[in-house]
């Protein structure tokens, strides 16, 4: 195989060379690693979610005394430590390698919420939440970027979507747990319960690959040609890697978000997450407040975390499929304005027929496209600069979506007309849309 052909390709296209041999242990490999990472976003998902679930029962433990200014606080701490931990723990993984970066997040987040069920005091909590919360928000791109080195070109966005599905799931998971143990058991049970991942360690040890990818960008070919022969992968493609032309000191994989050919793109990328996260923690934070204030006749706040947790994983499976026939940037920028038009017709108070499905088209359009973005992100950039661009991408969406709870909260305090909550977020869907178009357009690559 000549290794110095032109392995691009566009979105839309076959590619050229394909990555992997179509056997069976190469298909196994993709889904292997696939099913890992799977399990590993659904731990983040239940982790992230279960607050939620038990700060009722924070606010009524009489030892504790905890307003809920400070019940605020300490769930806004692990938003925090994720900021940090997209910047830092996506970096890092560019460096020191995939498969040990995602082991040691899953075994801190695991222990964090051990420590969670143990915490004595407030303060206690929280620094534990901050902490988990650094090991939380390095999972995330660490698994992205391992999803979409192993899957097939062809079903890159696709896989990626079955492997972030596991976040809505952990979410669900983490609610109806709480119905059926918190009042019974109370909300420490719940935190240990968080722990259970910590079994996934010796596993991943013992079965999850490092990249290839990382390995050969790395000159570390010896180990890389273990895993593509035990795998039947074909090595010669994998072997034509940016490795010449990448980062020659440690920490250039940063300066290279900021080099001439890709600023635009980091910017638009940038302005992206940060609406869409704007986006998903203002509509989760406030939608339920923002529909009783318009009179919506919505059952409980619990069913349409739901009903948009549901709709977000199916939406992101056909939306993953569709990425992959039809080309990511197009998916994506079509799902925001779906999202922002939705959004905007809740403001007319259609009846509730309809009320439903248009909660679920805002589910999809925005938690359900983010895992399309994140998946074409990660295919946009060079392997040496994955997982850095992803977290720096991530930190920016952290940012707007501390934003979006209390935009959502200023709307509603200063008592503006109902109907400017409704298109104040429908505004940052649009504004995603547009900026996605925005990135300049780039081939798909093999690695």
């Amino acid at each position: 195989m000549n290794t110095n052909e032109n392995l691009s390709l566009n979105e839309n296209s076959e590619p050229a060379v394909p990555l992997q041999k179509s056997t069976r242990t190469a298909q196994s490999l993709t889904a292997l690693v696939v099913v890992c990472c799977f399990l590993t976003i659904m731990a983040e998902g239940y982790d992230l979610g279960i607050y939620g679930a038990v700060i009722s029962s924070l606010l009524a433990d009489k030892t504790w005394t905890l307003t809920p200014v400070q019940a605020g606080l300490i769930g806004s701490y692990a938003l925090i430590g994720m900021i940090i931990g997209n910047v830092i723990v996506g970096t890092l993984s560019d460096l020191i390698g995939r498969k040990w970066s995602l082991i040691t997040c899953i075994g801190i987040f695991s222990i964090s919420m051990g420590l969670s069920a143990m915490a004595t005091s407030p303060e206690m909590l929280g620094v534990i939440r901050f902490v988990g919360g650094i090991s939380l928000g390095g999972a995330m791109p660490i698994a992205t970027t391992l999803t979409i080195e192993y899957a097939p070109i062809h079903r890159r966005s696709l896989m990626n979507a079955i492997m972030f599905s596991g976040y809505p799931i952990g979410g669900i998971l983490g609610a109806v747990l709480s119905l059926f143990f918190l009042n019974d058991y109370g909300w420490r049970f719940l935190f240990w319960l968080g722990l259970t991942p910590i079994v996934l360690v010796p596993f991943l040890i013992w079965k999850l690959p490092e990249s290839v990818n990382f390995l050969v960008s790395r000159n570390r070919k010896e180990e890389a040609e273990v895993i593509c022969k035990k795998y039947q992968i074909d090595l010669p493609v994998i072997q034509h890697t940016e490795s010449k032309t990448g980062p020659k000191t440690s920490w250039s994989s940063v300066a290279f978000l900021f080099s001439k050919p890709y600023l635009r793109t980091t910017a638009f990328f940038w302005v992206t997450f940060f609406m869409g996260l704007l986006l998903v923690y203002g509509l989760s934070t406030w939608l339920p407040k923002m529909m009783v204030q318009a009179g919506y006749p919505l059952g409980s706040s619990l069913s349409l975390l739901v009903m948009l947790n549901f709709t977000a994983a199916i939406g992101a499976l056909g939306a993953g499929a569709a990425a992959d026939r039809w080309g990511s940037k197009r998916v994506i920028s079509i799902a925001y304005i779906a999202a922002a038009v939705s959004i905007a017709l809740l403001s007319l108070k259609p009846p509730t027929v309809l009320l439903y499905p248009l909660i679920g088209i805002a589910g999809i359009g925005s938690t359900g496209i983010l895992i399309i973005l994140n998946a074409y992100l990660t295919k946009y950039f060079p392997t040496y600069a994955r997982s850095t661009a992803l977290g720096w991408a991530s930190g920016v969406g952290r940012i707007g979506a501390s934003c979006g709870p209390i935009l959502g909260g200023l709307l509603l305090a200063w008592k503006v007309d109902f109907n400017v909550n409704f298109y104040i977020f429908a505004l940052a869907a649009l504004i995603a849309s547009i900026s996605i178009l925005l990135v300049p357009v780039e081939k798909d690559r093999l690695i």
